[in-house]
């Protein structure tokens, strides 16, 4: 069975150096009354740190800028290669407004980050201990090391604070290249944004992560968007993640990076509307140098020790696996966690995972996995019953509710693996479908195959309102996963109002009258 390596490696004790769709609009900041009379500087590749910072008299590092920004000042950055970094430790409020970098009108500042050193864990934009600060519009590439314990990251957030906003980025080419001895490869990491909640109780809270792309980042044992430690209050929304070497979105905990254990972990967030693809750990060497270049253990999205999240209305595809909500920690337990609403297709491992991925980890508890649909996952294998199908159920997951979701087989024709007999779970009112009919449909449970529905529902005391049916995607292989009239997913599903949201994949209404589909559109 699967075997993942420990993801998530950077501690506490490394950090050092600085220490369906949602509107963006309803994310971007509206300057207030007190921000439209702040003061507005600019800077410029040609500006003078000795001039006074207005449009025709620009300044030239973004580090002046921010030496100098009080609270509610705007720094507008003119288009042009930077080789510079900028590290924020003022804050704005809120009385006043935050502290923004931002692009002028549609020029493009890039902050390039070539031969530039990397001490710990350092952002090219680096926000330490700081509240009320909006990066928004830049570009941020080619921040590389080939030293083993240093982290490069696009955009790092450490300490504590909050009302921070990184709006609209584009972070791209971020690595680390080091290369020690040994089978595996600890101590290479990089990240493309990076929230490390250092402190407790004081929390990073309110940040928002919206419309930025993440994209052919070297990551190692890392991840490409990392909240991780004592972080709550968030939205990680609209993001475009791809062609990364490892995680896209993971919400962690249980790693030691807050100081209090009570606090270490992320909860009470929403990552909500991303599209995530090509994510994916082959060839990555960190997942050892012995194994083949095929290890699939790349997660789309993964919460790893976070709590009470909501993961809803993403597109997972083409990655190792779709979603995944599980524990890397022996005796912790992952919980709380709602996906609802996602499309998950084509990812070469599984659809969507939960659980610890060996009897060494950790738990996943009171999680709820609803409305979404899954199609065609499970793709390393043709070999009929042959694979970890749509759903795999791992080790140490007790009280959660997996209902109204659309599972339709690869080739495999595998649905659900789990081959764990500690399985306290509910299913119930999912649709199930295979390329074969049902002559060629697998259940695992508890470590027993099942060749037909009946079987299965008899075996598990499971799935009493199963069907399994052709669910009549308006066009399956081009990726539009809608339902076409007649589709037997339609008005079949559980109405469950606390636990299925008010909007579907498409931003519609959820519930349509006294009914709800199955899978992810109404």
């Amino acid at each position: 069975m699967f075997k993942q390596i420990a993801l998530c490696t950077i501690m506490f004790g490394w950090i050092s150096g600085w220490g369906g769709t949602i509107s963006y609009e309803s994310l971007t900041m509206q300057p207030t009354k007190a921000e439209a009379a702040a003061t507005t500087y600019y800077v410029a590749t040609n500006g003078d740190d000795r001039a006074n910072g207005t449009l025709t008299a620009p300044w030239k590092t973004l580090q002046h800028a921010a030496n100098q920004a009080q609270p509610g000042s705007t720094i507008y950055v003119r288009g042009g290669v930077y080789r510079q970094q900028l590290h924020i430790t003022r804050s704005g409020n809120a009385q006043q407004g935050a502290i923004t970098f931002t692009r002028y009108k549609q020029e493009q500042p890039i902050l390039d980050g070539t031969g530039l050193a990397v001490d710990g864990l350092q952002g090219m934009v680096g926000i330490d201990n700081a509240s009320y600060i909006t990066i928004d519009g830049l570009e941020i590439r080619n921040y590389a090391t080939s030293q083993s314990g240093h982290v490069p990251a696009g955009i790092s957030v450490i300490g504590a604070g909050g009302t921070i906003r990184l709006l609209n980025n584009h972070i791209h080419h971020i690595a680390n290249t080091a290369n020690p001895q040994g089978e595996e490869l600890s101590g290479r990491d990089a990240h493309g944004i990076a929230v490390y909640g250092t402190k407790a109780p004081a929390a990073l809270h309110h940040l928002t992560i919206s419309g930025n792309e993440l994209d052919h980042l070297v990551l190692g044992s890392s991840e490409s968007i990392a909240l991780n430690g004592n972080v709550t209050d968030f939205e990680v929304t609209n993001n475009r993640v791809h062609d990364n070497d490892n995680i896209g979105i993971d919400a962690i905990g249980f790693e030691g990076t807050a100081p209090d254990s009570a606090y270490d972990a992320v909860r009470n967030g929403r990552i909500v509307g991303n599209t995530v693809f090509n994510i994916t750990s082959n060839r990555n060497p960190s997942y050892g140098r012995n194994l083949p270049n095929n290890s699939n253990g790349a997660a789309g999205i993964y919460v790893d020790g976070g709590r009470n999240i909501v993961i809803e209305r993403n597109r997972s595809y083409s990655n190792d696996i779709g979603i995944e909500i599980a524990s890397e920690h022996k005796g912790k337990s992952t919980s709380g966690i709602t996906a609802r609403s996602n499309v998950v297709y084509n990812n070469r491992y599984t659809g969507i995972g939960i659980g610890g991925y060996d009897t060494e980890r950790g738990l996943a508890t009171d999680c709820i996995i609803m409305n979404n649909t899954l199609v065609g996952n499970d793709t390393l294998s043709n070999e009929p019953g042959n694979g970890a199908g749509q759903l795999l159920i791992q080790y140490g997951t007790s009280r959660n509710v997996i209902q109204n979701n659309i599972l339709s087989a690869s080739a495999t024709g595998v649905l659900i693996y789990n081959e764990y007999s500690s399985n306290g779970n509910r299913l119930d009112y999912n649709l199930y479908d295979t390329p074969g009919g049902a002559d060629e449909a697998w259940w695992t449970w508890k470590g027993i195959v099942y060749e037909n529905l009946s079987a299965f529902q008899k075996a598990s005391k499971q799935e009493q309102h199963a069907r399994f049916a052709n669910p009549l995607f308006r066009n399956a292989k081009a990726g539009d996963y809608r339902l076409r009239p007649g589709s037997p997913a339609i008005d079949s599903g559980l109405i469950d109002t606390k636990r299925i949201g008010t909007l579907d994949m498409a931003g519609q209404p959820r519930v349509s009258g006294k009914a709800v589909n199955r899978g992810a559109y109404e």
